[in-house]
């Protein structure tokens, strides 16, 4: 039995989805509130808190191996039900700010939550994506109402990667046993500016969207609204304001676990559509 927790986000729908886990491979999806979501009939659905390490005690009954979100805050208590429980093994997605930025609070949370796993005696992989393609999603209610999205670094390229692809490689990780014991940095293909995203969000709409270039104090006055501060300047800094060659490469690890090119911000743009309408 594989459980897979954060199963109405990014990663987990596509995890879950048809093209997903599945087969011979029995599935539990994890998720606060049953009555409100929908997976694929042969997906098992429990409810259970990742913040309350005592309400997974049923979720977890049978479960060989686990998808885990690293940044719920009580990872630790998680890890130990999981390890008391039987499990064997855990696939965590971390940050690629591990290795990037160590320097930033996020990402030395990350890596304590990696150390943890490592130190629990059971099996793990472990994965650090950069930027999500699904983070464009903050500009939908803008383009909705104006038409417009406002940002900073409009021509810093970063790789940025589908959720579906760090799906994939979850779904390897979980089925394969080859993947234990090994850390995987995952990219898109290519790096895609801004100003880039901009267009390909325009294209899959069909009507024009307006970027408006904003300095980085304006973003993190806006930010901070809603990030607070110590974060603002973090999530900049990841935009533009810090950027490195490691957090410019693009990598072919995608291709090497799965078989298949990773996706281009265009293809998820052109999915994904609707949400911008």
């Amino acid at each position: 039995m594989i459980l897979v927790t954060g199963a109405t986000g990014n990663i987990g729908r596509a995890l879950l989805g048809e093209s997903g886990l599945g087969g011979s491979v029995a599935v539990r999806a994890l998720t606060r509130d049953a009555g409100r979501v929908s997976f694929p009939e042969a997906v098992d659905v429990v409810e259970g808190d990742l913040a309350r390490a005592d309400s997974l005690k049923s979720a977890l009954e049978g479960v060989r191996s686990l998808f885990l979100l690293s940044g719920t805050g009580a990872e630790e208590e998680v890890l130990a039900a999981v390890r008391r429980a039987g499990v064997e093994h855990v696939v965590l997605v971390s940050s690629i700010t591990v290795q990037t930025h160590p320097h930033l609070p996020a990402a030395g949370e990350n890596l304590a939550v990696e150390r943890l796993l490592k130190d629990s005696g059971m099996a793990w992989t472990i994965l650090r994506p950069t930027q999500f393609a699904s983070n464009t999603l903050w500009w939908a209610p803008s383009i909705r109402a104006e038409g417009v999205v406002r940002a900073p670094y409009a021509d810093v390229g970063l790789p940025a990667v589908h959720p579906a692809d760090i799906a994939a490689v979850a779904r390897a990780a979980l089925t394969e046993p080859a993947h234990r014991g090994r850390t995987y940095a995952l990219t898109g293909p290519a790096r895609v500016t801004v100003r880039q995203q901009v267009a390909a969000v325009a294209a899959a709409l069909g009507r024009a969207v307006t970027l408006v270039e904003i300095s980085p104090e304006e973003a993190h006055r806006q930010m901070a609204s809603f990030l607070g501060d110590e974060t603002a300047h973090a999530v900049l800094d990841l935009m533009g304001g810090d950027v490195n060659d490691e957090l410019l490469a693009v990598r072919d690890t995608i291709a090497q676990v799965t078989g298949s090119s990773a996706r281009s911000f265009r293809q998820w743009a052109a999915e994904n559509g609707d949400a911008f309408r």
